[in-house]
């Protein structure tokens, strides 16, 4: 019994190991936010097919398919988490509109992979007060260190601000439109944007640079410039020459490639990597230029030229949408990724998956406002829960086991007395030799009938009385009183010893119906404790903080009385069941003892004159 407690114990606490564990691997990363959806970049051949290196980049995320009603009104309970389900990543939105149920969230993800697919986690649906950690910041964390200007336009009537964190925002107002991404720049081709000149965007000869932007041209002129910058006879231009895409350095012009149509989007960007630049369009080399990045320190124009440098040159209309310039040159599959999930098409690359509420649990799927409750219990009510969960099993162990060995025990007995009731018409059928017929009741109990009669305790003491009687029978096979006496102190021996393993593993009961209740008020006393230490903590009292707090500290009580009410119950049956196992045993003993000193021994006057004659 001992052995099979220890046994059970152990495996109880595998199975609360294994329960944690599983717990953890469906973990939800906080138990605040209600909804989740779960994002897939995937850059293998089933999305965007880029086996280049990435490296660290943000990645758009297009809200269209979210709940915006069970958002906040600002969004300001997003939350991007990384695949692990643990690690908040950094993260900035670009727009927000409730109404227009429009969203776009710019993601920082650290060391994306080539080939392989990346999964993130966007949490929403926090209507409490915010206190986990947000992971959102100002937007120039989302970025790299080498990235020195980038201009969402979505400032309208106002400068373009520089989302970098450099400060080289626009000088002077832009013009505004819905766009590829939220709002983007419109440009008429006459009044192109100026960027600052700042040391931060400054270049040297043969400066590693990055420059990438999104354009839809609306008509395609000849020698219509994009991005401009001049410093004395240093130049360096960024253009589209009947819509042939096209950079120029110092008067020397890329080749000559495919043009692009009017009102498409397309993704554009410059590479200068020591002495070759590279224009790519929508992610492909489109030209290289064998010369060096000249170094300007200069304003910069977005959407044209200088007239007095350039009087011939146009400007580009059209739209732009999300300039980047950084003071390194991007690895191709940076470029790749970035044309392949910012445009229209970018569902290949980034899925959103549909929303996800948080795992459902026994009780709170089945008790409804007591799962909120069970939630809200603190790590000292679970540890004494689970030391009840303990308690709960091992009573329920003993009680069980011990209800099949009591029941076997009285079938025996049945069995056994209804055998005995033959054997003691004629006590003498017990006047074998042999071992064997004192077991099987003088050879009347068959093999099957002994086999169910040896869990009967009446016929382990039958067997000690008899195996007594075999040992102490002299000449005429007569017992004296002594023997008699001495047979009587060996069946109340095994009587006692068959009251201990009747009360064996009892007491842990008693354990659990005296130590249950009082464990689980000593985890409501805690959790009290705890309740009102927060609460001098904020210096406030609501009703609807504390509340959960005190309910969830009274569950231990709960659980306590789980434990020791059926322990109860289950004690008090028990030994009603075995008192009357106990009384036949004593029953039988007296019984035992009669019929042996009447088939076996002699009064005192007869064994006299047995002994004279």
């Amino acid at each position: 019994m001992k052995r099979a407690t220890i046994n059970l114990l152990k495996v109880v606490l595998i199975g609360v190991a294994l329960g944690a564990w599983s717990g953890t691997a469906q973990a939800w990363w906080n138990n605040d936010w209600t909804i989740r959806k779960k994002i897939t970049i995937d850059t293998g051949a089933t999305g965007g097919a880029i086996s280049d290196a990435i490296g660290t980049t943000p990645v758009l995320i297009r809200l269209a398919d979210f709940n915006f009603g069970a958002a906040r009104d600002d969004g300001s309970d997003i939350r991007l988490i990384a695949g692990d389900d643990k690690t908040p990543l950094i993260f900035h939105i670009e727009k927000y509109d409730s109404l227009l149920g429009e969203a776009f969230v710019w993601v920082k993800v650290p060391d994306l992979k080539p080939g392989a697919q990346t999964t993130l986690w966007l949490y929403y649906g926090n209507a409490g007060t915010i206190t986990a950690p947000d992971g959102a910041s100002d937007p120039k964390d989302t970025y790299d260190e080498d990235t020195v200007l980038v201009y969402h336009f979505a400032e309208s009537g106002g400068p373009a601000h520089d989302s970098s964190g450099l400060g080289n925002n626009s000088q002077g107002p832009i013009a505004t439109t819905d766009s590829l991404i939220g709002s983007g720049l419109r440009l008429s081709g006459k009044l192109p944007v100026t960027t600052p000149a700042a040391a931060s965007i400054a270049w040297t000869d043969g400066a590693a640079m990055t420059w990438s932007a999104w354009i839809k041209p609306i008509v395609l002129p000849p020698n219509a410039i994009i991005f401009s910058r001049r410093d004395g006879a240093k130049d360096f231009l960024i253009g589209a020459d009947n819509g042939i895409p096209f950079v120029e350095v110092n008067g020397t012009r890329s080749p000559v490639g495919t043009p692009i149509a009017v009102n498409t989007w397309h993704h554009l960007a410059v590479v200068a990597d020591g002495p070759a630049i590279t224009l790519y369009l929508d992610g492909i080399s489109y030209a290289t230029l064998s010369v060096a990045l000249p170094a300007l320190n200069s304003p910069a124009l977005i959407g044209g030229d200088d007239p007095a440098a350039a009087p011939t040159a146009t400007g580009f209309i059209g739209e732009m949408d999300e300039l980047e310039i950084a003071k390194a040159a991007r690895p191709l599959g940076w470029i790749k990724f970035a044309a392949a999930s910012q445009g229209v098409d970018s569902t290949k690359v980034l899925t959103v998956a549909p929303d996800e509420q948080p795992p459902a649990n026994w009780f709170s799927a089945s008790f409804g406002l007591f799962g909120v409750i069970l939630r809200s219990v603190t790590v000292d009510g679970w540890v004494v829960i689970a030391i009840l969960g303990v308690m709960s099993v091992v009573s329920w162990y003993v009680m069980i086991t011990k209800l099949f060995y009591v029941n076997r025990i009285q079938k025996g007995n049945a069995l056994f007395m209804k055998e005995w009731r033959h054997v003691a018409q004629d006590l003498t059928v017990l006047d074998y030799t042999d071992s064997e017929g004192l077991k099987n009741l003088g050879s009347r109990a068959g093999p099957r009938i002994q086999r169910l009669i040896n869990q009967s305790s009446l016929y382990r003491i039958y067997h000690i009385g008899s195996g007594e009687i075999g040992h102490r029978m002299v000449g005429d096979k007569v017992l004296s009183s002594r023997s008699i006496q001495a047979i009587r102190a060996s069946l109340d021996g095994g009587f006692v010893r068959e009251n201990h393993a009747l009360n064996e593993g009892m007491v842990f009961l008693t354990i659990s119906i005296a130590g249950g209740p009082f464990m689980g008020l000593l985890g409501t006393v805690v959790g009290v404790m705890i309740t009102f230490a927060a609460i001098a903590a904020t210096g406030e009292v609501n009703i609807s903080a504390i509340a959960p707090g005190l309910a969830a500290a009274l569950v231990a009580t709960v659980a306590g009385l789980l434990v020791a009410i059926p322990a109860l119950l289950g004690y008090n049956y028990l030994v009603s069941r075995m008192k009357m196992v106990s009384s036949d045993m004593q029953i039988f003993i007296d019984e035992f003892v009669t019929k042996m000193a009447e088939f076996y021994c002699y009064s005192e006057t007869e064994q006299s004159v047995s002994e004279r004659n």
